[in-house]
């Protein structure tokens, strides 16, 4: 299988990494319009490189493109791999644009067209899940997710990427990160409310800190604390009602059940090994994404095979931030 890389910034490189370790006989070509960037790829991963999606044009044999460029951009160049008959994975959108076009060509070539949404595939998440299976009490969740903005990507100006820009904003980022999994666990929410503001002095437009109070349609309500001035970088997660309680910090170590009859606050062990990278935050690990590109390549070969999100789910909840940031 050959396969190209289009953005070799930092999610770009993760995925070079992680399809070399998933099969090492895949051919990866990789596209930047940064000569440094194109460099660093080819030292580190031992690929070629261009410049522009026109530059390899002659490469017919190419299967499937990951699309991990600025979020803006990913539209205009999803369109042009499907159109060239290739299969898409494709970072966080944030955006809606070309979606239905795009869904409608990727049915009508019967190509896969997978969008990330790590954290489903966090082991985590999976463990709550097989939890709420048996619980009917009435549930409440409270969830923080914050980190300062100039600390998401320490080795560049928070100004020189897609988070500065208003449309693709940091916190628009985190809650399409967040809610696909949370409206996952609890259904799609019925009830919506939001205080906005920004506290910070930080060189952006858009609000910094986010308060919303979520009603799902299982009755579940959560309260979910968005921003990006945190100097720690937190990920804390309650939910608890009559009959559980479960806390986790982000963490692969963080996860605990509460045994109320024993009185045991136990922690809950799910890997047997961690793969983590430095320069990120602990929360950060690679496990989930590479579970993310398996599910890719074994959706190509075996059509059928249900996904755990799309771009149909997708739409959905862009709408509902959409909604957040209007209010």
């Amino acid at each position: 299988m050959k396969v190209v890389v289009i953005g070799l910034g930092s999610m770009g490189k993760r995925r070079i990494r992680l399809i070399k370790k998933y099969n090492s006989n895949i051919e990866i070509l990789g596209v930047d319009s940064m000569p440094e960037k194109q460099k660093e790829s080819e030292e580190q991963y031992e690929i070629k490189t261009y410049s522009e999606l026109s530059d390899i044009s002659s490469h017919n044999d190419i299967e499937c493109a990951f699309v991990c460029t600025s979020p803006l951009s990913h539209n205009y160049i999803i369109n042009k791999c499907l159109c060239s008959g290739w299969h898409v994975f494709t970072e966080l959108n944030l955006v809606q644009d070309g979606y239905d076009d795009n869904i409608s060509m990727a049915k009508s070539k019967n190509l896969t067209l997978f969008l990330s949404s790590t954290f489903l595939y966090r082991k985590e998440i999976e463990y709550i899940t097989d939890e709420l299976k048996s619980i009917t009490c009435p549930l409440n969740y409270i969830y923080h997710i914050g980190q300062y903005l100039p600390d998401w990507h320490p080795w560049e100006d928070y100004n020189k990427y897609f988070v500065s820009d208003k449309r693709t904003n940091g916190c628009r980022e985190i809650l399409a990160i967040e809610l696909p999994w949370i409206a996952t666990l609890f259904g799609d929410v019925m009830d919506i409310s939001a205080v906005k503001r920004k506290i910070s002095n930080l060189n952006i437009d858009y609000p910094d800190s986010y308060m919303i109070i979520l009603e799902h349609e299982n009755k579940t309500a959560g309260v979910l604390v968005v921003d990006v001035v945190s100097r720690k970088a937190v990920r804390n997660f309650e939910l608890y009602g009559e009959d559980i309680y479960i806390s986790w910090n982000g963490t692969p170590e963080s996860l605990y059940k509460y045994y109320f009859v024993k009185k045991i606050n136990e922690n809950i062990k799910l890997y047997g090994e961690i793969d983590k990278q430095e320069n990120y935050a602990s929360f950060v690990i690679e496990n989930a994404y590479m579970k993310e590109i398996e599910t890719f390549f074994d959706k190509i070969k075996n059509p059928e095979k249900e996904i755990l999100y799309d771009f149909e789910k997708d739409k959905k909840i862009l709408s509902l931030i959409d909604r957040i940031e209007q209010i």
